[in-house]
């Protein structure tokens, strides 16, 4: 994998001020089987009607021969075939569609991750550079593969998904159209076999498809899609009052990271969910003490460290390095620096005569900075196994 061209998350921050890119469209749904890659393969031939060059770059129909039979007519990008310990699989060819170069490409499964030797790890990196080239993207993804709430999805349904999208792909979308099924009807389409094949049906149907599940992730769907008609309508308002001036965004935030990596992972997906309400940019800052310097932290707990730094990014954080004999101090001074209103720490687990006498990072940070509003966040609850 050639990691020289892999794009970061900033990529799509980036996009977004770039003159020629491509725009993104995102079909969003709370479960497979609502009727993405068909709107998708719907809004294609559609398209092509009016004459707009639109391909198939990906389409996964996961033999539902509805699907399959909404792609026909449509041109379609063949598909690149890898080796990988003598099986053989088939991805997207980004090099095909880059070179093809149409108007719009229909790209499914933003979430997936590329078999190895592929450009790029994900394919939502594959997105990123057609859009650079000035490709216009439709493609899909459902709402549990959301990066920040991951967390909130494993609580929810007791499955930790493993593949997710950085919220910055998601926030820089320049349309998300919700796909929307009710449950019931949902439930029925699983029992006709039209999501999964018949021997998976039972299985499914009590476990991730059982109700209480659905409405959850319909539930996170639209308040996801919600939140961005109030981002888009604030950021709209902004420039017609500023005059086409994008201006500071007031609420700053920032995150303390610890190099025990313990609950690091679901405090920051928190921050990043309170950013989001807010509109507000954030900050994930660790603090390097001599006690904690490289040479003295356990290999396991700098390698969560730089996982999780890897993590902020993907979640739109800045990420930020201090050194000081003073955690507190370096934490309160970058704070004031950069109009940070809000600190959000993750709560001790020293031992009981520190608290007692006050010595805890969340505690000093009460006591040094009563203008600003700390945080100390629930731990999150035990991981379950699916």
């Amino acid at each position: 994998m050639d990691q020289d061209k892999r794009p970061e998350p900033e990529s799509f921050l980036d996009l977004a001020s770039h003159p020629q890119r491509g725009l993104l469209k995102i079909y969003l749904g709370a479960a497979a089987g609502v009727g993405k890659t068909y709107r998708m393969l719907e809004e294609a031939h559609q398209m092509r009607q009016r004459g707009v060059d639109a391909v198939i770059g990906f389409v996964e129909t996961h033999g539902r021969a509805e699907t399959a039979e909404r792609a026909l007519g449509l041109e379609i990008v063949a598909r690149r075939r890898l080796d990988y310990r003598g099986v053989t699989i088939e991805e997207m060819d980004l090099e095909a569609i880059l070179a093809r170069k149409p108007e719009w490409a229909i790209v499914d499964e933003l979430p997936h991750t590329n078999a190895p030797g592929s450009r790029h790890e994900k394919r939502w990196q594959d997105v990123a550079e057609l859009l650079a080239a000035g490709v216009n993207v439709i493609t899909a993804m459902n709402i549990q593969h959301l990066e920040s709430l991951n967390e909130v999805v494993r609580r929810v349904t007791g499955i930790e998904v493993r593949e997710t999208v950085p919220d910055a792909v998601l926030t820089r979308a320049d349309q998300v159209i919700n796909v929307d099924l009710s449950i019931e009807e949902l439930r029925e389409r699983l029992r006709e076999g039209k999501i999964y094949p018949p021997d998976h049906v039972e299985q499914a149907l009590k476990n991730f498809f059982k109700p209480s599940n659905l409405t959850s992730l319909r539930e996170l769907s639209l308040r996801e899609i919600a939140r961005g008609l109030n981002r888009r309508r604030e950021d709209l308002e902004t420039l017609q009052r500023e005059g086409g001036r994008r201006t500071f965004v007031g609420d700053r935030l920032m995150v303390g990271l610890s190099s025990n990596p313990r609950e690091i992972a679901a405090l920051l997906r928190k921050a990043s969910r309170i950013a989001g309400q807010l509109n507000a940019d954030w900050y994930a800052v660790h603090v390097e003490t001599p006690a904690e310097s490289v040479a003295c932290i356990a290999t396991a707990n700098f390698v969560k460290l730089l996982d999780n730094i890897n993590l902020a990014s993907d979640l739109g954080a800045e990420t930020v390095w201090l050194k000081s004999d003073d955690v507190v101090r370096a934490m309160v001074e970058f704070a004031r620096e950069h109009h940070v209103a809000k600190i959000i720490v993750g709560r001790t687990t020293q031992p009981f005569w520190r608290r007692w006498f006050g010595r805890t990072v969340p505690l000093r940070l009460l006591a040094a900075a009563p203008d600003l509003d700390i945080e100390i966040a629930a731990a999150a609850a035990p991981e379950e196994k699916s």
